[in-house]
């Protein structure tokens, strides 16, 4: 991108920029200490400790109590009334939870919202109840007073006027971790310069420090303990926040991202200026322009949606499949529509050269207006493996050829079944699934029928309740991502056709990945290459365990010789299910035997005038109930 023009955005004619405000002192007090070191004013170091220890203290209780509310529910009052009692508010119970959450984030910021956006990604940890409460979860911060933004970059790049013209003091955008001031260069560039809030890295250390506390108490609760690794995920989500506070970083993506449609597609990366940004400032080319969302200042510039919906798509496909390096944050915030002018609308459709940058139309009717797609913040970005790309090229072409065994074999390579998934009613799931919905467009799927919907869900509710999903965390950046574009492109487009924009690019991919496997006899293309290159595999792994067959045998005897040979015989899940509530209905038989036993003779000991005994007895067979009941939960 450096041989890229920049954008010249029309703008209004307006009053002039305010002039930069007088330099701060540079022992002005509240000033951001250095990163790593103690803040010089006594006062002010003795302040944010009690910052600090108050969130600390504020995160631990809030979920130490929310610990306590599910046991009480879920494991004591359980026991006493029922499942069917407590799995009644259950739903309920959970979107409670998940507001209250939401307040304490809103209230705390930082890494509170971001933790809120981060979880609501989890759909395969977390309640549907919870994680849909938390999706649109937004930094509602208040604004940094610009004498400490001011004090922030005198300290990252020293004189603010060599660098700037002006600086705007009013912020245009303000977030958990940075906010964001419009500025000019000295050689006239309009930019947008991005600073780090004041004492944001002391923050995240106290309130990780504070999550990693909860997560050792969520451990010593069984059912979580065996249904996440909440250490592991901890530690993914302190990835993405380090990451996400390294300015440089986001320098770096962005230039990548930019290099990745140098020449086509229409895409355009706002430029960095690294000579005036740091690990805590960036400055970026201001590329306002107007939101993907805006579908009526769309309409007005002339701008087909239908193309703006198919230019998205394609450049994520490409993203995905093609760099396996992608935008993982793709809201209307982040993605600009900038109408080309005029003189560059006449002439022929097709490959271009607009601004000094190669332009491709896009495969569009062309009915409408000339446009970039313009991406900026890339502060959240995912790489894919070879091995999760590997496993989404089968993941396409069995959903190209409705494959629903093909694509269960997927989702193995993927990581993502668990290793006691019932495969056999996840492929009748998937079949029922397709013959739904295939062929239909984003507008028919999300207006099937509710019976259609709920028929399928019934009929595999089993399979749904159990939750034979866990997530690499890979996955989970692509697939927000996916169901982020899917609403967009909807709403860009209510006739947008996903199957249409897939098959040809699997058409090529798959091309592609012939001629990528040289020695290949066969080169077949479409359906007859697919079925081809399924056969081919079906041979190699088929002499490749014959090959393996006599050393397995030699293993498996040893192991019969020693006593090591263990059979596992799993029961179906309806077995299972059964199994489960005769195993509860026993349980409540001997809880209700205990509870009337005791109830009787504290009863007959009240009657008789043995208060204090009586009273002994009813707090001895509490506390012998908690007991039992915690035992047997765990």
């Amino acid at each position: 991108m450096a041989d890229v023009a920049p954008i010249t955005v029309a703008v209004p004619e307006v009053a002039p920029e305010p002039p930069l405000l007088e330099k701060a002192p540079a022992a002005a007090p509240l000033a951001p200490p250095q990163p790593g070191m103690r803040p010089s004013n006594p006062d002010e170091g003795h302040r944010q400790f009690r910052i600090r220890r108050g969130r600390f203290r504020r995160t631990v209780l809030f979920f130490s109590l929310l610990f306590v509310r599910v046991i009480f529910w879920e494991v004591i009052l359980r026991r006493i009334v029922g499942g069917d009692f407590v799995s009644r508010g259950r739903s309920e119970r959970w979107r409670k939870y998940a507001r209250r959450f939401r307040k304490l984030a809103i209230d705390m910021g930082g890494v509170m919202i971001k933790l809120g956006q981060f979880v609501s990604t989890r759909v395969d940890v977390l309640p549907p109840e919870i994680t849909q409460e938390l999706a649109g979860l937004q930094d509602q911060v208040p604004i940094v007073p610009f004498e400490y933004i001011k004090s922030t970059l005198q300290r990252e790049l020293g004189s603010i006027e060599a660098h700037f013209l002006w600086v705007n003091p009013e912020p245009i955008a303000a977030a958990s971790f940075g906010q964001v001031h419009k500025a000019q260069l000295h050689n006239g560039d309009r930019v947008v310069v991005k600073v780090q809030r004041p004492n944001i890295t002391d923050i995240v250390q106290t309130d990780l420090a504070a999550l990693r506390f909860v997560a050792r108490l969520a451990m010593r609760y069984g059912p979580i303990r065996r249904r996440a690794d909440v250490p592991a995920l901890l530690d993914e989500f302190s990835r993405v926040l380090w990451e996400e506070l390294d300015y440089r970083k986001e320098a770096d993506n962005a230039l990548t991202f930019a290099s990745m449609f140098a020449d086509d597609m229409g895409i355009y990366v706002p430029l960095v200026y690294l000579e005036h940004s740091t690990h805590y400032v960036l400055t970026l080319e201001d590329v306002t322009s107007i939101k993907i969302n805006d579908f009526a200042a769309l309409e007005r510039a002339g701008i087909s949606r239908k193309e703006v919906a198919q230019r998205l798509i394609n450049c994520y496909l490409r993203q995905i499949f093609d760099f396996r390096f992608f935008h993982a944050d793709p809201h209307p915030g982040n993605l600009f529509v900038y109408p080309l002018p005029d003189s560059h609308q006449d002439g022929p459709s097709g490959t271009g050269t607009i601004n000094g940058k190669p332009y491709f139309e896009g495969n569009g009717n062309g009915t409408g207006k000339k446009f970039y797609l313009i991406f900026i913040d890339f502060g959240m970005t995912g790489r894919l493996t070879p091995q999760l790309v590997a496993g989404l090229r089968e993941t396409l072409i069995a959903v190209i050829m409705q494959d629903a065994k093909g694509l269960v074999e997927s989702y193995s390579k993927l990581g993502i079944l668990m290793p006691s998934a019932d495969k056999a009613r996840i492929e009748a799931a998937t079949r029922a699934v397709f013959e739904k919905v295939w062929g239909l467009n984003m507008n028919e799927i999300s207006t099937l029928p509710f019976d259609q919907v709920t028929d399928v869900a019934l009929e595999f509710s089993d399979l749904i309740m159990s939750m034979p999903f866990q997530m690499p965390q890979d996955f989970i950046y692509l697939s927000r991502t996916v169901g982020i574009l899917s609403g967009m492109a909807t709403g860009l487009d209510a006739s947008f056709d996903p199957w249409r924009e897939i098959q040809p690019f699997a058409s090529r991919m798959l091309s592609e990945e012939a001629s990528r496997q040289p020695g290949r006899a066969l080169r077949l293309s479409g359906t007859a290459g697919v079925f081809a290159d399924a056969a081919l595999r079906t041979i190699r792994d088929f002499f490749a365990r014959t090959y393996r067959l006599p050393a397995l045998a030699d293993t498996v005897l040893d192991r019969a010789e020693r006593g090591e040979l263990t059979v596992q015989v799993r029961p179906s899940s309806e077995f299972q299910d059964q199994v489960t509530r005769v195993e509860n209905a026993i349980n409540q038989i001997s809880v209700g035997l205990i509870f009337s036993t005791t109830g009787i003779a504290t009863t007959i000991l009240y009657v008789s005038g043995e208060r204090t005994l009586a009273l002994f007895g009813a707090i001895a067979t509490s506390v012998l109930f908690l007991m039992v009941a915690l035992r047997a939960k765990r």
